[in-house]
């Protein structure tokens, strides 16, 4: 595994419904991510078929693996990249059942997938009408290290991220589809979800206005120590790679001890509070 890693935040507009015209605006971002020197590539929630696509998610769905992934793939093994991305996954059990999903592919193809735990169901979102609830918080070890995946809405909860970390990621990857509206409340949850875990975090949000939302973009890269190492544009297409220096990891640790203070009891009383809301 190297030492250093480049990470490439695509921050693109999507084309609501229009799988082809997407899958091809992220394969000419892929390409100019690897002349750029990445080994990963980052794009927004849902990119696959655009955030606002409402009953048209049941037409735009595929399991995973499918035919979108394939297509994907196949530039990931040519430009030897990881490539991280959202679509909605269609359940192979029960075709009507959708789930907000994260992919992750590598240079040998598929990798792993998250399904978002937290759906915003209020204001302009609507998501729960459409997937169901995801229950796994998996750490893919991969040749350029361990990583974990959320989906925005996410950000607000900061078990998962613990949770990750715990878990052994080195690098947390949050891809968004955030309105401006909530721009400055991602812009302190993303920090203080590094800074408190001690690791790095790449958050990608979309940009661009669907049927009347515009979505802020703000994509950046932050270290364990909440600083930040790269930051796209706001409401504007970018792309920009900053590089993570996993030996800064260590080093975070020490300075600020948070995982060696943590107090595990405290777990199970939040719990029983929960349970009593």
């Amino acid at each position: 595994m190297p030492e250093k890693v480049n990470v490439a935040l695509a921050q693109i507009s999507c084309k609501v419904g229009d799988k082809k015209h997407n899958i091809d605006v992220m394969k000419n971002n892929i390409k100019r991510a690897k002349e750029k020197g990445a080994n990963l590539v980052i794009f927004p929630e849902l990119s696959l078929t655009g955030y606002l696509n409402r009953d048209l998610a049941y037409e735009l769905a595929e399991p995973v693996p499918g035919p979108s992934i394939y297509s994907l793939e196949e530039i990931a093994k040519k430009e030897n990249i990881h490539i991280v991305f959202g679509m909605p996954e269609q359940s192979e059990k029960a075709h009507a059942v959708l789930y907000n999903t994260a992919v992750l592919l590598g240079p040998d193809g598929l990798i792993g997938k998250y399904r978002k735990m937290h759906l915003p169901t209020h204001s302009v979102f609507e998501e729960k009408r459409y997937f169901r609830l995801g229950y796994e918080t998996p750490v893919f070890e991969t040749e350029i290290g361990k990583m974990g995946l959320t989906i925005c809405y996410d950000m607000f909860f900061p078990e998962i991220s613990r949770l990750l970390r715990l878990k052994g990621s080195q690098l947390i990857i949050c891809i968004s589809a955030s309105p401006a509206v909530r721009s400055r409340f991602f812009e302190v949850f993303t920090a203080a979800r590094a800074l408190e875990n001690t690791v790095f975090l790449a958050y990608v949000n979309l940009v661009g206005v669907e049927n009347g939302l515009q979505f802020w973009g703000g994509s950046r890269t932050i270290a364990p120590d909440g600083s930040i190492l790269a930051k796209a544009k706001y409401d504007e297409e970018d792309l920009v790679i900053g590089t993570i220096d996993y030996a800064d990891l260590e080093r975070a640790e020490a300075f600020v001890p948070t995982l060696r203070d943590l107090r595990p009891e405290l777990f199970n009383f939040l719990r029983e509070q929960a349970e009593k809301l």
